[in-house]
């Protein structure tokens, strides 16, 4: 799976990836995987379980969207 306008790989989480979720609620929908680099490779971050918690109450309360954080095998997304 490579990235397209879809899919996005991300090594972290920044609070500027909040503009990609925005652009994926007002069109087609799409994933973050939040700990792979830009060839998909998994390279894990830290305090998951923090970020699981974090991105979806960053999503409500800026953008005004329910969201839930998934943890998958892959990566973390954000769905």
């Amino acid at each position: 799976m490579s990235e397209n306008q879809n899919t996005e790989w991300k090594e972290s989480w920044r609070d500027e990836y909040l503009k990609w979720i925005c652009g994926f609620a007002n069109a087609q929908g799409g994933k973050i995987y939040i700990g792979t680099d830009d060839n998909g490779n998994v390279i894990g971050v830290k305090d998951s379980k923090k970020l699981l918690e974090d991105i979806p109450n960053k999503v409500r309360d800026i953008l005004g969207i329910i969201a839930a954080a998934v943890q998958s095998n892959f990566s973390e997304e954000l769905l």
